[in-house]
């Protein structure tokens, strides 16, 4: 999967256009991700990351970064094998691709608007 295009409340992903949050793999993309308590992103909220085996977990906060992820979320997050990096999304993404491209295994989780 790579992710050619993001702008806020959009997302291009392999040539598909996406408007609203979703989580990307490298092979799929979930895109009914909504979160318990909106702009806070809790454990409950990454349910189809823990489905697979992912190492690296990319969260893509918004534009303005106005989606709130807890150092307790990123510690529990560590402690299960899960290396998690946080930003705004259009840095996320960039990251996201890069992970992919050097064929590791990722999950993007992206906030597109705020």
């Amino acid at each position: 999967m790579t992710i050619t295009h993001y702008s806020f409340g959009k997302i291009v992903v392999n040539g598909n256009e996406y408007t609203a949050d979703l989580i990307v793999f490298p092979d799929s993309v979930f895109t009914s991700w909504w979160r318990k308590q909106g702009h806070s992103l809790c454990m409950e909220d990454l349910a189809e990351v823990f489905k697979r085996e992912i190492d690296i977990l990319i969260v893509g906060t918004g534009a303005y970064e106005k989606m709130v992820v807890p150092e307790s979320l990123i510690d529990e997050l560590r402690s299960k094998g899960i290396e998690t990096f946080v930003s705004d999304t259009e840095k996320a993404i960039s990251l996201f691709n890069q992970f992919v491209q050097e064929g590791k295994k990722v999950a993007g989780a992206f906030h597109l608007t705020c």
